[in-house]
């Protein structure tokens, strides 16, 4: 991975791909696909291709987002957003974002981050009271063990005890299942969605991780932390949004009305210099 201090540019290209086999006659989709305005990094250029309308608004928690309408009907359609961003790793993972929320937001349960006994359990085990950042990657460590990294396992309403019973998964039941034993401490803890240049490492490009509240001797505040890879963010991930749960910061999200044998196909690149 790259030093945390490092500023590089990344090269994004992200197209989703949908195909029906009859027409649909209404879309609606909720895109999160813009990158946050972050001190950490900054967009040079970007720009979303579609079919249909867009109406760009800013949701509760300070996401780019759009909301996408096709109202003609269609058997398939194409959502493109490419661009380049500066990004600067953040000192030893720590986010200097201004927020209106109180990290206690962070601390609610959701559907897919909720407690049960075997969670409860696996966090008595990994997380230790009062957790510095470096005892969090150890309950990275530990969930990858737990929650063998193996793609199409899961889907996106997997949730965390799930994962965990399953012990296989993908980076989103990582940082969901991270986000459910902070919940047992009472730590604030969010998922985040974006992008990861990863190098020679494995499970890159569309990423997903999280932000975990700590407060230590000379900081009080959000560290960004890659569970899959048990390491901190550093200037290789480009961060698109943030939320409680894939839910509320996945890149795409909608319905349609009518058609029929949806297929749907992502392509992720992604670059850094």
């Amino acid at each position: 991975m790259t030093s945390p201090t490092l500023t590089r540019i990344l090269t994004i290209r992200h197209e989703t791909s949908y195909r029906y086999g009859t027409p649909v006659g209404y879309t609606i989709q909720q895109l999160r696909l813009s990158p946050r305005s972050e001190p950490h990094q900054h967009v040079l250029n970007w720009q979303i291709s579609t079919t249909g309308s867009r109406h760009a608004f800013t949701d509760a928690y300070n996401n780019n987002c759009e909301m996408l309408t096709i109202a003609v009907p269609h058997d398939e359609f194409h959502i493109i957003a490419s661009g380049q961003v500066e990004v600067t790793g953040p000192d030893r993972g720590r986010m200097s974002v201004p927020s209106p929320l109180s990290p206690l937001a962070f601390t609610v349960p959701t559907l897919l981050t909720g407690e049960d006994d075997s969670i409860h359990d696996f966090a008595a085990r990994f997380l230790l009271p009062g957790a510095r950042s470096h005892h969090l990657l150890d309950l990275c460590e530990a969930i990858c063990g737990a929650v063998i990294y193996q793609s199409g396992a899961t889907t996106v309403t997997t949730t965390a005890s799930e994962a965990l019973a399953l012990g296989a998964g993908v980076c989103q039941d990582h940082a969901h299942l991270f986000i459910a034993c902070c919940h047992t401490a009472g730590i604030p803890a969010r998922y985040v969605s974006g992008y990861l240049d990863s190098g020679h490492v494995d499970h890159g490009a569309s990423h997903a991780w999280v932000d975990v509240w700590v407060e230590e001797v000379d900081y009080a505040g959000w560290v960004s932390i890659d569970v899959t890879h048990a390491c901190l963010q550093d200037a290789g991930y480009c961060r698109l949004a943030i939320g409680r749960d894939y839910e509320s910061a996945a890149p795409v999200r909608g319905m349609r009305r009518g058609g029929s044998d949806e297929s749907m196909a992502v392509q992720v690149d992604v670059s850094g210099q």
